[in-house]
């Protein structure tokens, strides 16, 4: 079992995964580096898996690097737990389902470009957000540069990477880094009802939907456009499709198998 993350299924196909160090704002440890690579790990296995919510456990999400562990390190032991760091994010990044992140505190430094590298996010209104890595003498190494500004845009993300300067979450859905922002209290409801709409989509088009999205930014439009011409050819021949086109015409609820 692991000890600084907390594992969770609260729906079918929907697994939750919170950072679990509360009484340190949920900072960003080895050890919880290396629990996060696992369950990503894990989770990109599953064939029943359909959609994935990051948040934390207490009043933080998540408060970037442990300074305290990091503190007195030799420049070999840095290097060696951010290699832990940056596999931990590929494998989130390369996750085939929609990962939501449920934003309820401090997203700072690791935090935020773990926020950063979900799918989408939604914040609870107390929520701050901020790189300030600036400001250690060090910048984001876990893809905040470039994911920050794909969202935000080349302007704003180097006035905030270079000022480190914190973000309200109101800021964050200005910027483009959250969808909505949630009174706390219905942050949680709110982010799980989206993931059950999603689990309820035909999994293998949500999977290929997401691979297009992403794949697709670092093409031109027309290779672009033909990748998501094959992956439509794809799921027009599946069990799926025919599925969703009875339900639609018998007037009842799809049941998707993924075939």
């Amino acid at each position: 079992m692991p000890q600084t993350l907390k594992l969770t299924e609260p729906a079918p196909g929907v697994a939750m995964v919170a950072f679990n160090r509360p009484e340190v704002a949920n900072a960003l440890s080895t050890e919880m580096g290396e629990e996060l690579l696992l369950a990503w790990t894990e989770l990109a296995r599953r064939d029943d898996l359909r959609c994935v919510v990051l948040t934390g456990e207490g009043r933080h999400f998540q408060a970037g690097a442990d300074l305290k562990e990091r503190n007195g390190m030799t420049d070999e032991a840095w290097a060696a737990q951010h290699r832990v760091f940056e596999a931990m994010v590929r494998a989130q990044l390369s996750l085939p389902v929609p990962v939501i992140a449920a934003v309820n505190g401090a997203a700072m430094g690791g935090g935020c470009e773990m926020t950063l590298a979900c799918d989408f996010a939604y914040a609870s209104e107390t929520a701050r957000f901020g790189l300030p890595e600036v400001g250690l003498g060090i910048m984001p190494g876990l893809g905040g540069t470039q994911l920050l500004r794909r969202c935000a845009g080349e302007r704003r993300a180097i006035e905030l990477l270079t000022t480190g300067r914190p973000f309200t979450a109101a800021q964050a859905l200005e910027y483009g880094v959250v969808n909505g922002v949630i009174a706390p209290e219905a942050l949680m409801e709110t982010v799980l009802g989206v993931a059950a709409e999603i689990a309820a989509r035909a999994p293998l088009s949500v999977r290929a939907l997401k691979r297009v999205v992403r794949e697709g930014v670092s093409l031109d439009l027309a290779a672009a456009m033909e990748m998501e011409l094959s992956a439509y050819n794809r799921l027009f021949k599946t069990a799926d499709r025919r599925e969703g086109v009875a339900s639609f015409n018998e007037k009842r609820t799809p049941v998707f198998k993924g075939e």
